[in-house]
């Protein structure tokens, strides 16, 4: 199962990764300037994570393969790593589709 974890960077702006079960990173928000912005971005990756089209394939200027995932307004909730193949990218997105609907949150801020 996937686990939604919230930290704070160092510009005191709040972040959140979705990891899948085996403790790998598969997605990666936006900053936010509040926790409850945040929240609100775990909320928008659990909703659109289940719409294909919300997931745009990219390319890096390095040739490496990614995606952003989308909310219905435009705005990217999160981003992907790079990946080595677009295989690989593609079981990035379905991993991100099997695990972001039911995953946990732990809170690293408090």
């Amino acid at each position: 199962m996937g686990t939604f974890v919230i930290t704070k960077r160092a510009n005191g702006e709040f972040q959140f990764n979705l990891k899948a079960g085996n403790g790998q990173t598969i997605l990666t928000s936006e900053g936010y300037s509040t926790k409850a912005g945040c929240s609100n971005g775990i909320e928008s990756v659990r909703m659109n994570s289940q719409d294909d089209s919300r997931f745009d394939k990219k390319e890096s200027s390095n040739g490496k393969p990614y995606f952003n995932l989308k909310a219905s307004n435009g705005q990217i909730v999160g981003s992907s790593e790079m990946y080595e193949s677009t295989s690989a990218r593609d079981n990035g997105i379905a991993s991100v589709k099997v695990n972001a609907p039911d995953a946990g949150i732990i809170d690293h801020t408090l």
